[in-house]
């Protein structure tokens, strides 16, 4: 029996409704707290930020391809998805579209950099595509339900921060992730074992990497333009792949012209 579109959407429903509801908890903490407990709110999710970076990131040690460490590939990656993001103006639209909320919603303070700032952090990472995948294939939405904990929690600490724009961040929920789940079906016979495919952990990692960089954005540390590096997630597997095909390519035109060099 076919799932129904509830089946295959209901954990990022359910992720939007968390959000939604830690935004509303910010915004009656806002007014009540004194700043050092919204900035020390803040620091706490930036901290733990940092730490599921971290943990994202180590995947990039379990990749190698011949004498290639994931590391250079993640390079490559992120450098050259950097690059691409900026031509495209990824950043720079997304911080549009938060200004535009914003000013239609009569936004105040911080709104912009609440809404840029929580949709980096909802959507990316392992947990909204592996969730994504699930919820839309099978109809579990277990994984989207631990993520939506984590979102709503961190919906108040931002929210207390940054106020109203955190709670926009609900609309690239909608669309992003429930654009996976739907999708998910289509790519069922080609998605690989995220806990042992080389391109898959490689995307985590660079993930990771990306993650990092909204940590240190909420520390106030750096101010890392992490939206534009988003082309990155794209092509750390497709560089996966190319690498990988080229060095079968050249080892098949080695043994082909001169073997006794290539044993």
């Amino acid at each position: 029996m076919p799932l129904t579109f509830w089946a295959k959407t209901s954990g990022t429903w359910i992720n939007a409704a968390t959000v939604f509801m830690g935004t509303y908890l910010g915004l009656l903490l806002q007014g009540r707290l004194p700043l050092p407990m919204i900035t020390i709110l803040t620091q706490g999710v930036g901290l733990i930020t940092l730490a599921i970076g971290f943990s994202m990131a180590t995947s990039l040690g379990k990749v190698k391809i011949g004498s290639m460490d994931g590391i250079i590939l993640a390079l490559f990656a992120i450098v050259l998805g950097g690059i691409l993001g900026e031509w495209l103006k990824i950043e720079n639209r997304l911080t549009q579209l938060g200004n535009w909320l914003k000013a239609r919603l009569h936004g105040r303070g911080r709104f912009t950099e609440g809404f840029v700032a929580a949709s980096l952090l909802f959507c990316v990472g392992p947990l909204t595509l592996l969730g994504s995948f699930n919820n839309g294939l099978t109809g579990n939405n277990t994984l989207l339900s631990l993520k939506a904990t984590m979102d709503g929690i961190a919906a108040i600490a931002l929210t207390s921060s940054f106020g109203i724009g955190v709670g926009f961040s609900v609309i690239v929920i909608l669309l992003y992730q429930g654009g996976l789940s739907l999708l998910a079906a289509e790519l069922a016979q080609t998605l690989p074992h995220p806990s042992t495919s080389p391109s898959v952990l490689l995307l985590t990692g660079v993930g990771g990497l990306m993650i990092l960089g909204i940590g240190l954005n909420l520390l106030e540390i750096a101010q890392i333009r992490v939206a534009s590096f988003l082309p990155a997630l794209f092509l750390a597997p497709v560089a996966y792949e190319i690498v990988v095909k080229g060095i079968v390519y050249f080892s098949i035109l080695c043994q082909r012209t001169t073997p006794s060099i290539c044993l």
